[in-house]
């Protein structure tokens, strides 16, 4: 003040440029003591953490909590320094300085915490049982609950008010904020549902046919579930979507080892018949079911000579069919097939005839679970059976296309010439 006389300043002028001054200093020292930190104190932080065995604190370095943490070291200088560094006459500009730097330090403090948040996310998805249990939903739920009490006191600390008067104002808010946070809120829900109850992790293969979803999780958030279809596309779907509406989970198939193959052909019953001498002796010749034909050939001759069966029709006493044969067969070459599994279910079966034929079911597991070798496996097991199919003089059923009304309308056309 004294130096300032000598300009010719009036004492009011000399108060406003003295804190100029001062303030300017402070601003000066801040910045001084910012740059230390970050070109010494973090150098030396960041050795201390790449020299530890442990992984946690790289996380906390990834996330740039001590980068930031320590930056709140320069602004609390500066928010205790000032009514030092101002003349109290001026207590005014006192308040104002110090009031923008709390705000500066709520906003500040928000931000460490969210990186600390993060950071804990990262440690946690390092662990085994993080994929069943993921906690990103949580954690965001966190975060909002943070920047939301960061608000509340932003705002208190600018219109000077105590963060009690704020709290006993916002419950006649509490509508307006579930409108704003609906998806949030059902997202937090449904969150916790699914880490709980262990219906969806991440890497799970998952089918939702109303949102024409189908592939891996790779995203589980508090908003929405993050899925990569087969054809490499990706769909978004709300949280809450995967409590209200069903889906299909396909971990259990990736956890056994096994997927179902349930597909059937379609015989035409007209081409079903008993077996002849002849037939049989040619199905004897068939390496997987040649034991069989010689086993029940003899056990049903036995049983027609027991009973005194006349043979002369068919239809009397006990006869192997071409369609059991083939059933049969189906099922020893599926025993055989080396990518079946037949310590699981391996059924064969008939189901109820119709007007377009009688299906044959195919029910077994296959020890191929992805895609393209599941589709492989099963598209070899149902070429060898249609090219097999005609040994035992069986036929598919199938409706008439046009080529087959244009052999009936050329043979016709012959018949009447």
């Amino acid at each position: 003040m004294a130096y300032l006389q000598q300009f010719g300043l009036s004492e009011s002028m000399q108060i406003i440029v003295s804190n100029l001054v001062f303030v300017t200093a402070l601003l000066i020292g801040a910045i001084i003591l910012q740059y230390i930190n970050r070109s010494i104190v973090l150098v030396v932080i960041e050795r201390i953490i790449r020299k530890t065995e442990v992984t946690w604190d790289d996380k906390f370095l990834e996330r740039k909590v001590f980068t930031r943490a320590i930056q709140i070291i320069p602004i609390l200088l500066v928010y205790l320094l000032i009514p030092k560094a101002v003349q109290l006459e001026d207590i005014t500009l006192v308040e104002i300085l110090q009031k923008v730097v709390r705000l500066y330090m709520v906003v500040w403090a928000a931000v460490v915490v969210n990186s600390v948040l993060l950071a804990l996310n990262d440690i946690y998805e390092e662990f085994d049982f993080a994929a069943e249990r993921p906690i990103k939903g949580i954690i965001q739920t966190i975060q909002i609950i943070v920047f939301l009490v960061a608000a509340i006191f932003f705002i208190s600390i600018i219109l000077n008010k105590s963060v009690t008067y704020l709290l006993a104002g916002l419950g006649t808010m509490t509508a307006i904020l579930m409108l704003v946070f609906k998806d949030s809120l059902l997202g937090l829900t449904a969150g916790i549902q699914m880490a709980f109850n262990r219906t969806i992790r991440l890497g799970d293969w998952i089918t939702v046919p109303n949102h024409n979803a189908d592939g891996t999780v790779i995203e589980i958030t508090l908003n929405f579930v993050k899925v990569q279809n087969w054809d490499n596309t990706i769909t978004i779907l709300p949280s809450y979507t995967l409590v209200s509406t069903a889906f299909q989970n396909w971990k259990g198939v990736q956890e056994t080892g096994a997927r179902r193959i349930k597909r059937h052909l379609v015989i035409d019953q007209s081409s079903v018949k008993f077996c002849t001498p002849e037939m049989l002796e040619r199905f004897k010749k068939i390496d997987l079911i040649k034991d069989y034909v010689n086993e029940r050939a003899a056990e049903i001759e036995k049983y027609n000579q027991e009973k005194g069966v006349n043979t002369e029709l068919a239809i009397n006493g006990r006869r192997m069919t071409n369609l059991g044969t083939f059933r049969r067969y189906v099922t020893e070459y599926l025993k055989n097939h080396p990518k079946i599994r037949t310590d699981l279910t391996l059924v064969v079966r008939y189901l109820q005839p119709t007007d377009r034929g009688l299906p044959i079911e195919l029910y077994v597991y296959s020890s191929e679970t992805g895609l393209v070798d599941f589709e492989a496996v099963q598209s070899d097991i149902f070429d060898h059976l249609l090219a097999s199919i005609e040994t035992f003089e069986l036929k598919l059923f199938q409706s008439p296309t046009s080529s087959d009304f244009k052999q009936l309308a050329g043979i016709l056309n012959v018949t009447k010439a």
